[in-house]
């Protein structure tokens, strides 16, 4: 699986970070791992199971156990942590340091970076941002978009509809986040996030007219940066020895990144409006996830089994 990384430089922007010492430029230091560590245990001198790939973040607690050290002893200390070459070691609470971090932080070469805010809301902000931007990803060729504030993935061979679909749904004030070109990132164990690459982001191309600026013609906020993938809807010209789901009882998915997403097929024919097939969907979609299905309360109304359907 390839292993994807963000430059130190990025989390200092992103976290509003100031730079303490870095040994060469951030844009070169790049960071693999979003699971972050305090280093308290190291600091005791407890080594077992320390992780140097992580970002190690210091507070009042560790600041604290080291204040009341002798002057060699906290230096041993701190040489154990530097000497383990962590990729970034963040102070927070713009607390001041020993001055034996600037020293052994040039001698490892390790930055040394420091941040007002408090210890626990850095840590969630910079593992949220690291979790993102080092999440496991793929490229899929569709258009996703906002209906109701559900996240649609929209797939089907090229010329079947999907962005003539998406501009019709911008119309009707939903939003585009991606079209041709759509970045799935794993974000967690039950979300995958998609976004549009940077160069195309908010474009999309219509047969006949030409690339076209979403933002631009329709305004802010008919776009957006990245939503969760809620719903897969694949567009297919209508086959008509296809039998197509016509009740909903059954939910069918695809396998996204390891994660299974509800999905659906539409058959594409003249005189369908796509655009308002899909906002039914997506609102069929947040029904049944919050529990409600429609055909098994016409099933029940008919004194029908849904299992036995």
């Amino acid at each position: 699986m390839t292993q994807f990384s963000v430059s130190l430089d990025k989390i200092v922007k992103e976290l509003k970070l100031e730079v303490l010492y870095t040994p060469t430029e951030l844009e070169k230091i790049p960071i693999y791992t979003e699971e972050v560590n305090r280093p308290g245990l190291l600091l005791s001198g407890y080594e077992n199971y320390f992780e140097p790939n992580r970002i190690q973040v210091i507070g009042n607690m560790e600041k604290g156990f080291l204040s009341i050290m002798e002057p060699a002893e906290r230096e041993a200390s701190l040489h154990r942590l530097f000497s383990k070459c962590p990729p970034a070691i963040i102070i927070t609470r713009n607390l001041e340091m020993f001055e034996e971090t600037q020293k052994l932080a040039q001698e490892f070469k390790v930055p040394v970076l420091r941040s007002a805010t408090n210890t626990s809301s850095l840590m969630s902000g910079l593992i949220s941002y690291l979790s993102v931007e080092l999440a496991p990803r793929i490229t899929r060729h569709g258009v996703l978009v906002e209906v109701y504030g559900e996240g649609i993935l929209i797939l089907g061979e090229s010329g079947v509809g999907k962005s003539e679909t998406a501009v019709e749904l911008v119309k009707r004030g939903h939003r585009l986040i991606a079209d041709d070109a759509v970045e799935l990132r794993r974000v967690s164990d039950r979300s995958i996030v998609g976004t549009a690459p940077e160069n195309i982001r908010h474009f999309i191309e219509l047969r006949g007219v030409g690339i076209i600026n979403v933002a631009r013609i329709f305004g802010s906020g008919a776009v957006k940066m990245s939503e969760k993938i809620d719903l897969v809807v694949e567009l297919e010209p209508w086959d008509k020895t296809k039998n197509y789901n016509r009740t909903g009882l059954e939910t069918d998915t695809m396998d996204i990144l390891g994660l299974m997403i509800p999905s659906t097929v539409i058959p594409v024919m003249p005189g369908r409006n796509l655009a308002v097939i899909l906002e039914a969907a997506a609102m069929n979609n947040r029904q049944k996830k919050m529990g409600y299905n429609a055909a098994k309360e016409l099933l029940a109304q008919l004194g029908l089994d849904a299992d036995m359907v």
